[in-house]
């Protein structure tokens, strides 16, 4: 007879401390927008980031520079989608929105995997995928109108919520394209390049906004960002996926949400209302739903 394994205490406190440090990169996110401009603090992020791993993966970078150099169109591509656009817009709509916003936004990106799977993959979504979207959706709606769907016809007001879902809507193609090509590369070193091309796009936008100097009040909010939830919380995950597997592990995601609440609630005062708490169950019952099963059917190419 087999035995069934344990999973020990340990191996659940990994995705819990990746998924925290995840969350309180939101809210420092909302609060050094005061403080320094996006594309600064999206530039030194991921110059923190690269300086850190240089040390590590550059010898690992060039034994595999053979595969590199198949893949670099496709790691230009993902560190554009998944460092700069995802990034760079989510700065820019921590300007705007609450950070309790953005965290309950961020829980979206399952949803909107589902149909980029759908238009790349040829992925067809089941009924609880169109269920749960339609909820998950629904309770997105909510959230953003403030409890108030006759509010979202109002313009002005949702800028920054509506930033932040263009923001996850582009991290889910990032993820998808992920699963698409599936790289012949170690994933620390595909990971250091995507920065690497992260980088270079950053150029272009700094040598026309400029970029904003260190100083007391951001520098700890620059370093964390570009510390641990850019390194330490994927090798979190990583090690969490290893010994609870994907689908466990992807559960303790949607707890950025409430995680993100509480932070914010203790460190910036913000609101947590009815309103949130309605739409953000509906967002995350969607999600369950979504979630529930896979599709195992591919559409027809045409």
């Amino acid at each position: 007879m087999q035995q069934r394994q344990i999973t020990p205490w340990w191996a659940l406190v990994l995705p819990l401390l990746a998924v925290l440090i995840w969350s309180l990169n939101i809210v420092v996110t909302r609060y050094v927008s005061d403080f320094i401009s996006p594309v600064s603090i999206s530039f030194y992020r991921w110059l923190i980031a690269f300086v850190l791993l240089t040390p590590f993966m550059l010898h690992r970078a060039w034994q595999v520079r053979a595969q590199i150099r198949q893949h670099l169109g496709q790691l230009a591509i993902l560190g554009a989608f998944g460092m700069v656009l995802y990034q760079g817009i989510a700065y820019t709509a921590s300007h705007y929105t609450s950070a309790t916003n953005m965290g309950i936004i961020n829980a979206f990106i399952p949803v909107f995997t589902i149909f980029v799977s759908m238009l790349l993959l040829r992925d067809i979504p089941n009924r609880f995928a169109l269920i749960g979207s339609a909820l998950s959706f629904f309770g997105l709606l909510y959230v953003i109108g403030q409890g108030d769907f006759s509010a979202l016809l109002t313009s002005g007001h949702h800028f920054g919520d509506a930033l932040m879902v263009i923001a996850v809507f582009l991290y889910a193609f990032y993820g998808v394209f992920l699963k698409k090509w599936r790289l012949n590369l170690p994933l620390m070193v595909s990971v250091y390049l995507q920065i690497a091309f992260a980088l270079l796009f950053h150029l272009p936008f700094i040598a026309y906004l400029g970029l904003d100097a260190l100083n007391s009040k951001n520098v700890l909010s620059v370093v964390y960002a570009g510390v641990f939830p850019s390194l330490f919380a994927p090798i979190l995950w990583m090690l969490a996926v290893q010994h609870l597997g994907p689908n466990r592990t992807s559960i303790f995601m949607n707890l950025m949400p409430v995680f993100t609440a509480v932070i914010a609630l203790i460190w910036l005062h913000e609101q947590w209302t009815i309103y949130h708490t309605l739409g953000g169950v509906m967002i995350l019952l969607g999600i369950a739903l979504a979630q529930k099963k896979t599709a195992s059917k591919v559409l027809k190419q045409v």
